[in-house]
């Protein structure tokens, strides 16, 4: 009897969580955009230091950026 109450209570959970009503409103998404939620503080050195990462290994565009360079994508 509890197990039934249990999943009663979780579905209706979950049927609330599908709500239509978006979570971030408009005009709050520009708070994402913040300098201060970048993973790195220097973005250009970052930049920088991933390129002659992937220079020395060999492996140009490994882990971020899109598409390969051997035009198969």
């Amino acid at each position: 009897m509890i197990y039934k109450i249990l999943c009663v209570v979780i579905m209706g959970l979950q049927l609330v969580a599908c709500s239509a009503e978006p979570w971030v409103k408009p005009y709050e998404r520009a708070h994402f955009a913040d300098p201060i939620m970048s993973f790195n503080r220097d973005p250009v050195s970052a930049s920088y230091t991933n390129h002659v990462y992937q220079a020395r290994e060999g492996a140009r565009g490994a882990e971020s950026s899109e598409g390969g360079g051997c035009g198969c994508n």
